[in-house]
């Protein structure tokens, strides 16, 4: 019986590829303490482990997947990427290329002391440093050196043996470093510094509830009596006069006939009004002169939630503050902002800006939100459809000019197809946020091209490594994991006191800028949830996008300066 196993997959190997992504996808969802090694590690050494049976798997195969993943990784980081070098999180951009900076030297130098060839050093860069999409890079980039077959060979199997036995620590270790030894280096209360940051950023707190947050909302119905203040006043006067509170008077019954409640409306004795809002801010309206009464018609107002996508110029870098001075956002209630290739959930204070890319979840009238729709940007409404043709073409063409050679004097100068393609992406990312007519991939599409793309190209290299793992693990021996350990944690501690004391990032989001400096979204989960707050994902977006394609792109470079 495992006679007949072994000769089908090494007869069939594609069964073999498939046998690892199944196995590696369990293994990568063991955790532990809520951090485990995700499933490109756990593919790896499934297939480290397979390989051992020797099973060879054509490299056409890996190449297709490779671009595939590449484009994927671009398209997603290419909004936040765009904006950040642009304009917006300038200073989370600038911290993310040191960082990615401060991983690359500190894996060349760990290299170069300890005698380690180019594939050692690739893998040692890509694992201390937790950036699995740099792999296929340096796998890449060996194959273009011009040594010999045999040598890029050894080189080529060197690279995922390094990244398997420093992944994990690079994990696990930048996990504790910014969540639990930050704050204490750094020395303040993370969850304090996150309440003062909310307060700061016009969050209000009252009767220790937390936050009245002013997207959380209920609906009442009020009588108005003779005497009181709403008499007289127009709708839009009522509503502005609700100090850091978001009301909105919904319909008025008048004379038994019920009416839409339009921003001039004057309000007068013995209406009946339906009133949106906060649950403070609506309760705290009835009175002696304003009663609330039991009226199911009136509160039957239509509503609708919907994804909108962020891209208009007038809405990009305006604070959610001054949004809501606009006529345009009346009546609309903001339930969510996600921003990033990975939806990371921004929290809603009044000076929390919105850039282009992100999608705003909104609540309101049908037809408010059309209104709406003409400021902000579009519908994101869900579709399974991916613009197959655009980004087959932008492979393409991405592959194309990235294979077109320079020659700087006698020396050739090129991007390769793999470099081409990932700016490709990033270039039809940013140009979906803009104009989002064209090139659209779904979430859960992006998701399947990034996540299958990598995976079926580490279970190709994991197979094709195998047979030459166990000589690689005893031949570097315990050094390379404590060399990894040092590679993880130095431009770890540096980027916590450079975040603080040079950039000078509040204590509320220092944190978030280091997660995201190192592409580390496993980070930016523990620190959310010990910070009880969304704040830290402030600094995350715009720094993970630069680093994600940095830190990629490094694959490539930690070759050539290594070679």
């Amino acid at each position: 019986m495992w006679n007949w196993l072994v000769d089908t997959l090494r007869t069939n190997p594609e069964i073999a590829v498939f046998v690892c992504l199944s196995i590696g996808a369990y293994v990568g969802k063991l955790t532990y303490r809520g951090v485990g090694l995700g499933a490109v590690t756990g593919t790896l050494l499934t297939a480290l482990a397979v390989g051992q049976l020797g099973i060879t798997v054509s490299n056409d195969v890996r190449s297709i997947f490779f671009l595939m993943f590449l484009f994927a990784i671009g398209y997603g980081v290419g909004p936040q990427f765009v904006q950040g070098i642009a304009k917006n999180g300038l200073p989370q951009a600038l911290f993310a290329v040191m960082v990615s900076a401060l991983c690359l030297g500190s894996a060349w130098l760990a290299g170069r002391i300890a005698g380690y060839d180019v594939g050692s050093t690739a893998g040692l860069f890509a694992g201390a440093a937790t950036i699995s999409s740099a792999l296929p890079l340096s796998v890449d980039a060996i194959g273009q050196l011009g040594v010999s077959a045999t040598e890029a060979t050894k080189l080529e199997h060197a690279v995922p043996t390094a990244f398997a036995m420093t992944y994990i620590f690079g994990t696990i270790g930048a996990t504790m470093i910014i969540c639990v030894i930050g704050p204490k280096l750094l020395g303040f209360d993370l969850v304090a510094a996150c309440r003062a940051y909310e307060v700061k950023m016009g969050g209000h707190r009252r009767h220790g509830h937390g936050q009245t947050a002013w997207h959380h909302f209920i609906a009442r119905a009020y009588r108005i009596e003779a005497g009181s203040g709403l008499v007289g006043r127009t709708t839009v006067q009522v509503e502005a006069a609700q100090d850091h509170a978001r009301i909105f008077i919904e319909r008025v019954r008048r004379d038994g006939k019920i009416i839409e409640a339009t921003a001039d409306l004057v309000l007068q004795v013995d209406d009946g009004i339906a009133v949106a809002g906060s649950r403070q801010s609506v309760m705290g309206l009835a009175g002696a002169d304003v009663i609330e009464v039991e009226d199911a018609d009136l509160l039957d107002v239509p509503v609708e939630g919907t994804e909108i996508l962020i891209t208009s110029r007038k809405a990009n870098g305006k604070t959610l503050g001054e949004l809501a001075e606009l006529p345009s956002t009346r009546g609309i209630f903001l339930r969510r902002i996600q921003r990033g290739a990975t939806g990371v959930e921004i929290p809603i204070l009044p000076a929390t800006e919105l850039h282009r890319g992100d999608v705003v979840t909104v609540v309101g009238r049908p037809q408010e939100i059309t209104r709406a729709l003409a400021d902000f940007g579009r519908a994101d409404r869900a579709t399974e459809e991916t613009d197959i043709g655009l980004v087959a073409a932008a492979i393409v063409i991405g592959a194309l000019i990235g294979s077109a050679v320079l020659r700087i004097g006698s020396v050739p100068v090129a991007l390769s197809s793999s470099g081409g393609v990932l700016l490709a992406g990033i270039a039809l990312g940013w140009l979906r946020s803009v104009h989002p007519t064209f090139g659209r991939i779904p979430p859960a599409a992006n998701w399947l091209m990034n996540t299958l793309g990598l995976n079926m190209f580490i279970a190709v290299v994991g197979l094709s490594s195998g047979p030459s793992f166990v000589a690689g693990v005893q031949q570097l021996g315990f050094s390379l994991f404590l060399w990894g350990m040092a590679v993880t944690t130095v431009p770890l501690i540096l980027a916590l006191y450079i975040g603080k004391y040079i950039f000078r990032f509040d204590d509320a989001i220092v944190l978030g800028c280091c997660a995201g400096a190192r592409a580390s979204t496993a980070s930016l989960g523990m620190l959310t949830a010990r910070a009880k707050s969304q704040t830290p994902a402030l600094g995350f977006t715009v720094s993970c996008a630069v680093a994600n394609t940095l830190l990629t792109i490094g694959g490539i470079l930690i070759v050539l300066l290594a070679s």
